[in-house]
């Protein structure tokens, strides 16, 4: 029986743990993150699985440092697996497994190394992701790939359900291969770096549309951080609004309009430097309001938004 260390967070973390629990895995230990409370949980725990199976669990700060790299050692490891773990691991962990530390990444590598993918992916407007698991190095994403999981990133999909995929995806690359990979068969493919680049991590602040882009980029912008994510955020009268979900509209602009919110029939619209959203869904002043709520309150002129 081969033994594990994994290093897990996240629903990738559940579903992967899960994999290697399937496959008579002896996953020693769990090493994973407390929850942030200024972060929205809306994730399972990985905490809460491996000690459903009596597997002893760790939430280092920091897994690089001395006395953790001993505990670990002392198991004497066969792998290392690191699912949707949020912390690098340095040269001095990743020595210990005697077979390879693999890490599940959510993008088709080499496609989208670093942080956040799947949002990334949304953002630049992708029909497809992934999820790929490969070998670790001290740098980021760019080891030997071991198996690979591709689904459709469709119109409208927001971040949140192209994750959803990604779990499924990451969850069938590593029951496919783990077999094989236990049996010391599994075949790994080195990475093309050229054909693909690094992203860093997103704040709540990279939400601010811009509204000199075009309706599909915003709309982009929109599915990508849509709840529970920060949002979309822009400015109409001087009030915060949030953009919840959008629609493409086969309307024109003419490009002498400037980018505003307005209310037509019942419906709520923004327009873009180029094109117009149709507003499924939408904040202001922090409380979600409807299309005919605005009208009835401010009217149905059009509204810039500030810059």
């Amino acid at each position: 029986m081969s033994k594990a260390v994994v290093f897990a967070y996240h629903n990738v973390g559940v579903r992967c743990l899960n994999v290697l629990l399937a496959h008579g895995v002896d996953v020693a230990l769990v090493v994973t993150h407390r929850d942030n409370p200024k972060e929205t949980i809306w994730f399972e725990s990985v905490q809460k699985l491996a000690e459903l199976h009596g597997i002893p669990t760790i939430t280092p700060d920091n897994p690089n440092v001395p006395e953790v790299e001993e505990q670990i050692r002392a198991l004497q490891p066969d792998f290392f697996f690191s699912f949707y773990y949020r912390e690098m691991l340095k040269a001095p962990l990743l020595a210990i497994p005697k077979r390879g530390a693999l890490n599940m990444h959510g993008s088709l590598l080499p496609k989208y190394r670093g942080r956040v993918p799947v949002n990334w992916a949304i953002i630049r407007g992708e029909t497809e992701t992934g999820a790929t698991l490969h070998y670790m190095t001290e740098k980021p994403d760019n080891g030997d790939i071991v198996a690979q999981q591709a689904v459709p990133i469709l119109p409208n999909d927001t971040a949140h359900e192209v994750f959803q995929k990604v779990t499924v995806a990451a969850e069938m690359a590593l029951n496919d291969v783990i077999p094989s990979l236990l049996a010391g068969k599994a075949q790994a493919v080195k990475q093309d770096l050229s054909k693909g680049a690094y992203f860093g991590g997103r704040k709540a602040e990279d939400g601010v549309i811009n509204w000199s882009q075009s309706a599909q980029e915003i709309h982009n912008l929109v599915r990508a951080v849509a709840p529970p994510y920060p949002g979309a955020t822009t400015l109409v009268m001087g009030k915060p609004m949030r953009i919840l979900q959008t629609l493409v509209t086969k309307d024109v602009t003419t490009g002498k309009e400037h980018p505003a919110f307005y209310v037509k029939e019942g419906k709520a619209y923004a327009i873009c430097a180029s094109g117009v959203l149709r507003v499924v869904r939408f904040e202001l002043d922090g409380v979600e309001m409807s299309a005919a709520g605005f009208a009835a309150k401010y009217g149905a002129e059009k509204f810039e938004f500030n810059r």
